[in-house]
């Protein structure tokens, strides 16, 4: 996790206007870095780092494909070098992010390269140089005093509390292609294309936090696809599955499929599918699950929602399951030629 801390120094920005390029917007680039009080470069400070509170993380790509160098790596690598070329490096930057404003909804702003020094990211000191965009502003009211009297005007500005997409590059890791965060209050899928892939050519670090999202995913995807296909299991017994496998991942340090497959899981022909699962997941994906790796809490914490116990009855009613399979009864009624569901309790609440 990025923490911002009193010993965090801005120590250079400097801004671009880009346009979008499918509109022949163009671009208006800076000769030189801001000079702003220090009351200004708070703001900035705030403005840049506030949105950067997970700890999903990725890497910079140092190739674009097989031939082309990565131009967002490129500038990193001659950045951190020398701090210096930061404004020389701003440029290629816009330009290229330039090149990529292509897409009908992408709106051009202000483009902010800056150089920050002694963030604190997982519990290391790091340099970083801060990529970020402003697409928004927003209108604002100032009230001053003229006399005996107060006047009003109106402006338009950025809300330093909404950052519109922002990276950060850490000057470490650089033969995996520096750590970077990702943070943004907008972030559709053409928006993550545009900025994340086409701009920034980044992937996701495969760490902990990756792996644990992996794990969810082919947990979930086991017990709603592959084990009704197999096996003869009531929407019940799939919500009690998730229910079971959710508690895995909150009450376990770490991921051990066998483990997993013993406790959640348990029929053994289930468990044989289950690994035959995971074989297909690994054979099909460009990163194989591992056997066992330690479980990311923030990835629980965020993927936990995905793993949601939900019976969808028509479109009439929805019974949510926390837990105590043996309360819940699915039955067939020849009157009125319906199932339904018995559920048993102790208070009402």
């Amino acid at each position: 996790m990025i923490t911002s801390d009193n010993n965090t120094i801005l120590q250079e920005t400097i801004v671009h206007h880009v346009g979008n390029k499918a509109s022949s917007e163009g671009m208006l680039l800076s000769a030189a870095p801001l000079d702003v009080s220090s009351e200004v470069n708070e703001l900035l400070l705030r403005y840049f780092l506030s949105p950067f509170k997970g700890q999903e993380y990725y890497n910079l790509q140092r190739e674009s494909d097989a031939a082309t160098p990565s131009v967002v790596y490129g500038c990193m690598c001659a950045i951190f070098d020398n701090p210096d070329a930061l404004t020389e490096q701003s440029a290629v930057l816009a330009k290229y992010l330039y090149e990529q404003a292509t897409g009908a909804k992408v709106k051009g702003g202000d483009f902010f390269v800056a150089y920050l020094k002694n963030c604190l990211i997982d519990g290391e000191t790091l340099d970083a140089v801060g990529l970020f965009k402003s697409e928004n502003q927003e209108a604002f009211l100032k009230i001053f005093p003229r006399g005996e009297r107060f006047d009003v005007s109106a402006d338009n500005g950025i809300n330093i509390n909404k950052l519109d997409r922002g990276c950060l590059v850490f000057n470490t890791e650089r033969e995996n292609g520096f750590l970077t965060a990702i943070a943004g209050c907008s972030r559709s899928i053409s928006e993550e294309q545009y900025w994340t892939d086409s701009f920034l050519n980044a992937i996701q670090r495969k760490d902990d936090f990756f792996r644990t999202q992996q794990a969810i995913s082919l947990c979930k995807n086991f017990v709603t696809q592959r084990l009704p296909e197999t096996f003869e299991v009531t929407k019940a017994d799939q919500a009690d599955m998730l229910n079971k496998s959710v508690t895995f991942f909150k009450e376990n340090d770490s991921f051990d499929v066998d483990e997993f497959a013993q406790e959640v899981i348990t029929d053994p022909e289930a468990i044989k599918s289950f690994k035959s699962y995971k074989h297909e997941f690994d054979r099909d994906s460009d990163d194989k699950l591992p056997e066992r790796f330690d479980i990311s809490e923030a990835a629980v914490k965020r993927q936990a929602r995905a793993l949601k116990s939900v019976i969808k009855l028509d479109k009439n009613f929805h019974i949510y399951v926390h837990g105590q399979r043996e309360y819940i009864v699915r039955g067939y009624d020849d009157k009125t030629g319906m199932h339904f569901y018995q559920l048993f309790f102790k208070e009402e609440e």
